[in-house]
């Protein structure tokens, strides 16, 4: 089986559900492929096919195939990416809603704080410097937060994120959380620290400025991930930089 394939998982009308292997696709197709997608959202995918990155925290394939059976649909009847992208965010943030895990937090109480403690896993010390860095169960935040949060983010994006910290999703391969670490830091480092992008029921908000600066720094970290996915010799080098400028 040649890669990024890994398994095929399950079939749906002539739609068949591959397990791939999402390193590969960062580092030799499109680094921009987070934990799944299917051809009207990246070519290099058959349109036959949905691809999803082999989870390494179990339990959520089930939201991710329905998220893409409405996008992908609404698309093919020629919908625009757009409306099809927002309706697959809404049948995805109702199952979540509705999930055991969701429900057992919610009949506990838990105000936001004691979430966050939840949303905590590990903190990455030898990177903590100016800002800390925490491996983050982005199962929970993807529930209560932001259904599209993946691979990582920081407080300069995300405004549930607490003040000088970055997130690393813990369904990242460990072997890219330094890339991705990478291109989180580069991207905070180069936008004000006042400026935040407001998510309200899991949509941004349209705001020109602000999509100016994210849309710069965002391609800039993107640029820098991928040239040091290329170059790995550049890695420590490039990260002690972010890190001492943060």
């Amino acid at each position: 089986m040649q890669k990024p394939y890994i398994e095929k998982i399950d079939t749906r009308g002539d739609i068949d559900i591959w397990l791939i292997d999402g390193k590969y696709v960062r580092d030799n197709m499109d680094p921009e492929f987070t934990n799944f997608s299917h051809h009207y959202i990246f070519s290099f995918i058959p349109k036959n096919e949905f691809w999803i990155d082999k989870e390494h925290s179990e339990g959520e394939i089930k939201f991710f195939i329905d998220h893409m059976l409405i996008e992908h649909r609404l698309i093919a009847e020629g919908k625009s990416e757009s409306y099809a992208m927002e309706m697959g965010e809404k049948v995805e943030r109702r199952e979540r809603k509705n999930s055991q895990l969701v429900k057992e937090i919610r009949n506990k109480d838990v105000d936001k704080n004691d979430l966050i403690k939840k949303i905590h896993k590990e903190l990455l010390k030898e990177y903590s410097k100016n800002v800390n860095v925490w491996i983050v169960n982005g199962e929970l935040v993807r529930d209560f937060f932001y259904v599209d949060f993946t691979e990582g983010g920081h407080d300069r994006v995300y405004p549930f994120v607490p003040e000088k910290e970055v997130w690393l999703d813990d369904d990242l391969n460990p072997s890219e959380r330094k890339f991705v670490l990478l291109h989180e830091l580069h991207e905070r480092n180069l936008m004000p620290d006042n400026q935040q992008v407001h998510i309200q029921s899991g949509m941004v908000k349209e705001d020109k400025n602000y999509n100016k600066i994210y849309g710069s720094a965002h391609e800039s970290a993107s640029r820098l991930e991928y040239l040091c996915r290329h170059h790995p010799e550049k890695l420590e080098e490039k990260l002690k930089e972010e890190i001492n400028k943060a």
